[in-house]
């Protein structure tokens, strides 16, 4: 009997062994995933601080986008008033150019009548 209970105490100190070992594992493999678990963490605050600073940067790039619309907008209005005004000073330089013709022929037929007469 006292025999079968140091055998039973001795398997019982290498069940202890054992589960102290594999307590031991635990808690470094535990220790292991906090880590990485840390480091997953800082990984992701850098990416959402990225994604923040991106997002800001594409506000910023809306607003200029927005503000070049409306510059756009105007430099077409400036350019079709500059061609209705281009369009209309033709029209006037063909009128003078016109007259310009009417009155070199009438020139022309005035200055042989008073010549000869």
């Amino acid at each position: 009997l006292q025999q079968q209970a140091e055998q039973t105490c001795r398997q019982l100190l290498r069940t202890q062994e054992e589960h102290e070992q594999l307590l031991q594992a635990a808690v470094e493999q535990a220790e292991g995933l906090e880590q990485s678990l840390r480091n997953a963490e800082a990984v992701l605050a850098e990416k959402a601080a990225q994604l923040r600073d991106a997002q800001a940067q594409l506000s910023r790039n809306k607003l200029s986008i927005e503000g070049l619309r409306g510059e756009n907008r105007r430099f077409a209005m400036a350019l079709q008033a500059a061609e209705l005004k281009q369009k209309s000073m033709e029209e006037k330089n063909q009128l003078l150019e016109e007259q310009a013709s009417a009155l070199k022929q009438l020139i022309g037929k005035i200055t042989p009548a008073s010549l000869t007469g």
